[in-house]
């Protein structure tokens, strides 16, 4: 019973954060302030949210989905986040225990779930959390078990070489930029909390999700050979896939291969 009592406290704890991270998604492309305003505004007529109306999920639920101000709706993906980065922090919990290394990957994953949406929507990858990323993942390597401060330099190289080296042959062969550099910023962070071995997962992993929805969208859009689909969502989903699975699925990919 009280194992129950602290994951739900685990999961409300990270609901709470997801809310904040939802202030991250909506400021920080516009470069506004995130304590100013400290409390949340609706995103449709800028009124101050009360603070009875930004419980996480609960105040979306009892305001069926719209600001008490202008009832406007609002967008799903609020509450979304939010369940999201409690189910995270439950994750992390479960699997790491009520220890440094689970509120380390919770963070770390807190930092991509913020990437991901801000990519999706801008198609940027802002400077202000992988370039302190990369001196604070390689600070944190000191405090995570599975890899050592060599194996988080040699993930930084290994992350942000390879998709530099990746956006250099593809500007030789089709005088175009191929690969962001928020991209490589954001692969240099992802290796310093990973590894070197973990970048190899992302990278096989993130291109093989790349490459299916690419081809979704080529099949039903007209101009999908066109469309620009952000690489940072995959690379992203990728990296927490291999926090969670990814030793394993290369163990068990290897003793296929014996």
């Amino acid at each position: 019973m009280f194992s129950y009592l602290i994951q739900t406290i685990i999961f409300i704890f990270g609901m709470c954060i997801g809310s904040f991270v939802n202030v991250c998604i909506y400021r920080l492309p516009a470069s506004r302030s995130l304590i100013d305003p400290l409390r949340s505004i609706c995103p449709n007529c800028g009124s101050i949210i009360r603070f009875y109306d930004n419980i996480p999920v609960l105040s979306y639920l009892l305001l069926k989905g719209r600001c008490r101000h202008c009832n406007k709706s609002i967008s799903f993906r609020y509450p979304l986040v939010e369940i999201m980065s409690g189910a995270f922090a439950l994750c992390t919990f479960l699997k790491f225990g009520p220890t440094l290394e689970a509120l380390i990957y919770f963070a770390f994953i807190t930092a991509l779930l913020t990437i991901t949406f801000i990519d999706i929507d801008h198609k940027i990858i802002p400077d202000i959390i992988t370039i302190p990323g990369i001196p604070a993942g390689f600070l944190a390597s000191f405090a995570i078990p599975s890899i050592t401060y060599q194996g988080s330099l040699l993930g930084l190289l290994a992350g942000g070489g390879s998709l530099l080296l990746v956006g250099w042959v593809y500007y030789l062969i089709k005088k175009a930029e191929g690969m962001g550099g928020g991209d490589i910023k954001l692969m240099a962070m992802i290796g310093t909390i990973i590894g070197w071995k973990g970048i190899l997962f992302t990278i096989f992993f993130s291109s093989l999700i790349g490459t299916l929805v690419g081809i979704t969208i080529m099949l039903r859009t007209k101009n999908g050979m066109k469309a620009a689909v952000p690489f940072g969502p995959f690379l992203s989903i990728s990296a927490v896939a291999y926090i969670f699975f990814g030793p394993g699925l290369i163990s068990w990919y290897l003793n296929l291969l014996i």
